[in-house]
Parts: structure tokens; C-alpha cells; sequence
């Protein structure tokens, strides 16, 4: 492909040398350079691209794209064009996109973003879709697919060329349909630069990620850019619920929907009754004149918001209300999203990614209102043990509102390690006991090692109790001063409902 080709859409302020050079791939990442490759110089928030310029050009760099004038040569280098752009972040987007055929102008992609409910979100989507017929592509926190095809996933959205690429395979495979959580550091890292969206979903927000983005403020202008680059053919569906939900809205173009567990919306829902296992809903709707009731197994009001959500993609996509709703009656949760694992004894643990303080109280608050609502059924009160902890190298501050809110909403609270990545375990332990008084303190279990914290849990656990392991859920991993363990909750969780821990 020309280089021409690939800057089509590009905001070039300069170009020395000559820009109709043949280029055969794109590299931003220096070791992967190739003869004849065009070299996009990103400025990391730990690397520096533009330092390794001149190392690109003795690979054999065809063009090199950067955004820092200082590393712009003043005259032409013999066999290699340098690109001035305004942000090489964008440019990088724009550039995969191109050079991956442009995938999303052949197929409908959908992002949704937000704090929590994106992974739910997206993959009941994905399966919803797969259920009515069409090839469909996700991609997730959890795992990518290429319609029945597994891809793992390493980040929440994956980098540009990473993501076109895998765009490209979706719809070499026919896929009609992709659904994509779109994470506010791919927003702000223009990795979904150049993508054309069919519609976008906001499900709710609250504070996360402000080791990024240093202020609440700047966190939700990044999520609204996503709507304010929506074109007028596409739909826009937001919550009502949130405050901040109009405002992701109120500079896009699309066509905007809404919906709300507690106000007028065009996609309304109650829920009638609720257990561990499911829970029976009504469901109204303006499009469709929709008024009717449906079980699902899905628990919680934060899923019945993801669900409305769901419903009103589905709805805004012209899939048949009713259709719509016959097929979410039937799909089961996400892995690791309040999973329910049973145990002999008679307890049960319900395995979430709770990770953030919102999130935290959602489900403890589901937890309580289930127990609530059965407690005529139990002789002795519902103990409702909460294991949690917090990740290394992340927003500090969120540690001890957590720990608050863990405290609060359980009746006995153990405090242990997550991903520490590089931080000490005992530090992050510190900062979440920060937000307990000494006397909270006395009552409360710091258990440093996860395994023996879930095990001790499960071990204090009687017939009709709950034991909420929060933090990692579908990860199968712990990361400790760099290094990849394996780990999974479930499989702690699980060894204790056979050998009673």
C-alpha cells in the first residue's frame, strides 16, 4: 500500500521526503520493525517511541510518523519519508484501520462503555446475536471471539493494530455483528481511532482509573468522547439512572435512547421477585408498546439495568422486542459476574469482579435484599462473609472506601491481596485498613495469602450463609512483582465445597 493511502485521513502538518513510498506493515513498537515498514513514534507514559527513531531507520524503516518536531530531520534522509503529525496516537489508529481494509464500514460494531457492566454487557450481546442466527464477534475483558473462535484477551480493548487486525478476521469470517467494551485508556490512547460505530452503550459511572486519569472530571469526558464522535446514522443509548447519563449524550449526534430501573425511559424495568438464582421481571418498553414479564438468571439490580440496556440494543438494531426477550430469559451469567457456586454443606458463594467501591456495594447490596427477602425461611440469621481485596499499581485512593463499604454491607469482613503487581501486598492492606476504625479493625480478618482468605471464609460459612469472594472473578491469575501465577477463585471455592475446607 501507498503511503499516500494510509495518510488519507491523517492531520499532517509536514511531510519531508517522498510520501508515495510502497509500505508493506506497520510497527509502533521498535523491535518489531521490518524492511520497509512505516515506524509510528507514540509518546508513552513509560517509553518514549520518538527515542528510538534513529534505530528504526538502520532496520530499514521506509516512513517514520511521529508528533514531536525536535526528532523532524531539516532535510530529507535518502529512502526514508518523516511524517509530522499533530498525535501519533490517532495517526496510529487511523492507519491500522486503513491498512486492515477498514473493517467496521463491513460490519456493525457496537461499543459499550462505562465503569461496570461492560464485560456483562458485551457478551450477553455477543451470545443474544449468536442466538438469533447472525456470525458475531466480541471483544471483552474476559476473551475475544471471532464467532465461535476464542481469542484471548490481554487488555479491556486491544491496541490498534491488534484491534483492526482482529476486526479484519471477523469479518473475513462473515461476522455481521461486533460487540466491543471500549475501556476510557483506549478513548484517550485513540486506539479506537478511525473505527466506525454503529452504536455506542453507557452503562453507569463511578470512581475508577483516576491513577490515569487524575480527576473524576476527566475520567467521564473521555468516556462522552465515544458519543461525540457517533455520526448521525447511528443510536446512542444511555442511563438514566446515573447522573451521569445525559451528559455522555448531550453533544452526539446520534439518535439517542434511554432507559432506567426508577424513571420514565423509552426502556423501563422492575424487578418482582428475587433469589441466588434468577429473578422475575417486568419489562415495558415505548418501541413496541412492550408491557410483559420474563425470568432470567441473572440477579441484581445493576443486571437488570444491564439487561434493559441489552434489550434496548437489541430493539434499536430492529430485532423484535419480544424476540429480544425470549432469548435473554435463556442465557445464563457471565463467568465470574455474581456466579453462584453451591455447597453441600448448604452455604453459597457468589464469585465477582467486583473491583471498584461502586460495584462493591452493588452486589453486597443485592446480597442483602436476597437475604432479606428469605429470612422467614431460616431459622438463624444469614451471615454474609465478604472476601475482598484491592489491585497493586492502581487508584489508592479507592482502598479504604472499599474496605468501608465491604464492612458496612457484611457481617464478617476478611481483607486480603489481589494483584499486587509491584507494590508490597501488606502496603495495599494498609491503605484498605485505613478505612476502618481500630475497634472495625478488631473484627476484621487480614489474611495477606488469597487462597487461605477464601479457604477461611468458607470455613467459618453454616447452612443458608453467603460468602462473597470480590475482586478477581473470571481472572484465572495473580501478578506479584511482575511475575503470572495461576489463580482462580472458583477453583479455591471449589476444593472447599468438597472437602469442607
Amino acid at each position: 500500500m501507498k503511503l499516500v493511502e494510509l495518510l488519507n485521513k491523517i492531520d499532517v502538518i509536514s511531510i519531508i521526503g517522498d510520501n508515495h513510498v510502497e509500505i508493506n506493515g506497520i510497527a509502533c513498537d521498535s523491535r518489531r520493525v521490518e524492511q520497509g515498514n512505516v515506524f509510528v513514534a507514540q509518546t508513552g507514559t513509560a517509553v518514549d517511541g520518538h527515542t528510538f527513531i534513529a534505530q528504526c531507520v538502520d532496520k530499514g524503516a521506509s516512513a517514520i510518523v511521529l508528533e514531536k518536531i525536535e526528532y523532524m530531520p531539516q532535510t530529507a534522509q535518502k529512502g526514508v519519508t518523516y511524517i509530522l503529525v499533530k498525535n501519533s496516537d490517532e495517526a496510529l489508529g487511523k492507519m491500522a484501520h486503513k491498512w486492515y481494509g477498514e473493517p467496521t464500514k463491513h460490519i456493525n460494531l457496537v461499543g459499550v462503555t462505562g465503569t461496570n457492566g461492560k464485560t456483562t454487557t458485551a457478551t450477553l450481546l455477543y451470545q443474544l446475536f449468536k442466538a438469533l442466527g447472525n456470525k458475531v464477534g466480541l471483544l471483552s475483558t474476559v476473551i475475544n471471539y471471532v464467532n465461535d473462535e476464542a481469542v484471548p484477551s490481554t487488555h479491556t480493548t486491544p491496541d490498534a493494530l491488534s484491534l483492526n487486525a482482529l476486526l479484519a478476521r471477523m469479518v473475513e469470517a462473515g461476522c455481521t455483528h461486533a460487540f466491543m467494551e471500549v475501556s476510557s485508556h483506549s478513548i484517550a490512547q485513540e486506539r479506537i481511532a478511525g473505527l466506525e460505530f454503529v452504536g455506542a452503550l453507557f452503562t453507569n459511572l463511578t470512581r475508577d482509573h483516576l491513577d490515569y486519569h487524575k480527576t473524576f472530571d476527566n475520567y467521564r469526558d473521555t468516556k462522552k468522547m465515544l458519543f461525540d464522535r457517533l455520526p448521525k446514522t447511528a443510536f446512542a443509548i444511555t442511563n438514566m439512572d446515573d447522573k451521569n447519563g445525559l451528559v455522555m449524550t448531550q453533544n452526539t449526534q446520534a439518535q439517542v435512547y434511554t432507559y432506567s430501573t426508577r424513571s420514565m425511559a423509552d426502556f423501563r424495568g422492575k424487578i418482582l421477585e428475587e433469589g441466588f438464582d434468577g429473578m422475575q421481571l417486568r419489562i415495558q418498553s415505548t418501541i413496541g408498546a412492550v408491557n410483559t414479564e420474563v425470568f432470567v438468571s441473572l440477579v441484581g439490580l445493576f443486571n437488570l439495568s444491564n439487561l434493559l440496556l441489552i434489550y434496548g440494543c437489541g430493539v434499536a438494531m430492529g430485532i423484535e422486542p419480544m424476540e429480544v426477550l425470549r432469548i435473554l430469559s435463556g442465557l445464563a451469567p457471565v463467568n465470574g459476574r455474581f456466579e453462584t457456586i453451591h455447597a453441600p454443606k448448604g452455604w453459597t458463594a457468589i464469585i465477582d469482579y467486583a473491583h471498584t467501591p461502586d460495584a462493591v456495594e452493588k452486589v453486597l447490596q443485592t446480597i442483602n435484599e436476597i437475604v432479606a427477602a428469605n429470612a422467614h425461611r431460616k431459622a438463624t440469621p444469614t451471615q454474609v462473609i465478604t472476601v475482598v481485596g484491592t489491585s497493586g499499581n492502581r487508584d489508592k485512593g479507592k482502598r479504604p472506601i472499599m474496605a468501608r463499604i465491604a464492612y458496612d454491607l457484611s457481617t464478617h469482613l476478611i481483607l486480603t491481596s489481589d494483584n499486587p503487581r509491584d507494590e508490597e501486598p501488606g502496603d495495599i492492606l494498609r491503605d484498605m485498613a485505613a478505612g476502618l476504625t481500630n475497634e472495625e479493625l478488631h473484627r476484621t480478618l487480614i489474611i495477606e495469602d488469597r487462597a487461605s482468605a477464601i479457604k477461611t471464609a468458607c470455613a467459618l460459612a453454616q447452612d443458608g450463609d453467603i460468602v462473597l469472594v470480590a475482586g478477581k472473578g473470571h481472572e484465572d491469575y495473580q501478578i506479584i512483582k511482575g511475575i503470572k501465577y495461576h489463580f482462580d477463585d472458583h477453583e479455591i471455592v471449589r476444593q472447599c465445597t468438597l472437602f469442607n475446607c
